[in-house]
């Protein structure tokens, strides 16, 4: 795209004082409508600290998940019944923490691993060197996780090991549940999205990030060209006409 014909941006989100995140003006404003005529839920696998650092440009959320699933903030406060419900499912279906944690540290050389850490003390993730990877790592820490309930995935220069029974779809039923929706829909890039996404009753995802890379669509999910973020804005006016009949209804 010449530079004369980009769009104009708006940041969202600063980090240790450097703009990290970012939605078009165009994209700001159909989100505002969004958030104004349903109930938008931010849904993400960043902790709650991380993503407090998220200022969108709507009225705030009545309901966000956070962790993967692990925490469902209802007006910013988490809340503790659904946590709780999150750790019993958790302390039934899956090992320890603090074992797959072990395991990841162990079998990681310093040579690559930039930093390992844990995340809401419900998964852990690593940032690798994503070039200087032993072929067959990812495989064997992925085997000897699934064998104790937990998934392994590496998205950039990430890789996330978390249990196989946190899931952001999980969280979004009971906000749908919660609130009574009749038609729930999603959007997102990365393979820990690919189960909120199959859950809803409609999904789209953009032209980048993982789920695009490995041509990841399967029925019920809308694969995008577009990519960045461009396809937030095709996002967001898919997503509002088809919430449209429904507010019109409301009304």
């Amino acid at each position: 795209m010449p530079d004369a014909a980009a769009p104009r941006l708006l940041c969202v989100e600063v980090y240790q004082g450097t703009p990290l995140s970012y939605l078009t003006e165009t994209a700001a404003g159909l989100l505002d409508a969004l958030a104004r005529t349903t109930v938008f839920v931010p849904t993400t696998t960043r902790t709650r600290e991380q993503y407090g650092r998220i200022h969108l440009p709507c009225p705030p959320p009545q309901f966000a998940i956070c962790a993967n699933g692990g925490h469902i903030l209802v007006d910013g406060v988490s809340d503790p019944a659904w946590h709780a419900r999150v750790a019993r499912r958790l302390a039934e279906e899956s090992a320890p923490l603090a074992e797959v944690r072990e395991r990841l540290s162990a079998s990681a050389d310093p040579a690559w691993l930039l930093k390992e850490r844990m995340a809401e003390d419900l998964f852990a993730y690593a940032v690798v060197n994503r070039a200087l990877l032993p072929a067959g790592w990812l495989e064997e820490l992925g085997e000897w996780a699934a064998g104790r309930g937990w998934t392994v995935s590496l998205q950039g220069r990430k890789v996330y090991v978390v249990p196989r029974a946190l899931t952001k779809s999980a969280a979004l039923a009971e906000v749908a549940r919660r609130t009574g929706a009749e038609l729930t829909l999603a959007a997102g890039d990365s393979l820990l999205d690919a189960d909120l996404l199959t859950a809803a009753d409609l999904a789209w995802r953009p032209g980048h990030g993982e789920l695009a890379d490995a041509g990841w669509a399967p029925p019920g999910v809308t694969a995008l060209g577009t990519a960045g973020v461009l396809a937030g804005e095709e996002i967001l006016r898919a997503f509002l006409a088809r919430t449209a009949p429904l507010a019109q209804t409301a009304s």
